[in-house]
């Protein structure tokens, strides 16, 4: 292997480490299923289940308003209706595109954004 291969290689995998270990920004922070119970469900907060309408149709959390991140455009104009200085509480199927909301309005100028990344599956697992 060449020294330009072998740098090149190494240059790649500190990038890669260095993506992968970004911590998110202060105003992220994921949430367990009892703190959605206690701090959300039933309060005056901004509940968004990022899942495809379909998904939202079929079931979601309390008094949740949807917005699909698969559709970031609308997404995002949906959420410029937000009020970015309020707590922002996301959940998606199980944390995966809430975690990408979540990055997404932190971009957006929102100061809190709570993820629930236990998600529908969790919630949906946990009722009576």
């Amino acid at each position: 292997m060449t020294k330009g291969i072998l740098i090149s290689i190494l240059a790649c995998f500190t990038f890669f480490i260095a993506c992968k270990c970004q911590k998110p920004k202060e105003g992220y922070k994921s949430i367990t299923l009892d703190t959605l119970k206690n701090d959300v469900i039933g309060k005056d907060v901004q509940l968004i289940d990022v899942r495809t309408n379909i998904e939202y149709k079929n079931g979601h959390i309390d008094d949740a308003i949807n917005m699909n991140i698969v559709n970031s455009k609308k997404f995002k104009e949906q959420a410029n209706q937000l009020n970015k200085n309020e707590p922002v509480y996301l959940y998606c199927k199980s944390g995966t595109r809430s975690y990408r909301a979540s990055k997404l309005l932190q971009k957006l100028g929102f100061e809190t954004v709570f993820d629930y990344a236990g998600g529908w599956s969790e919630w949906n697992a946990n009722q009576p």
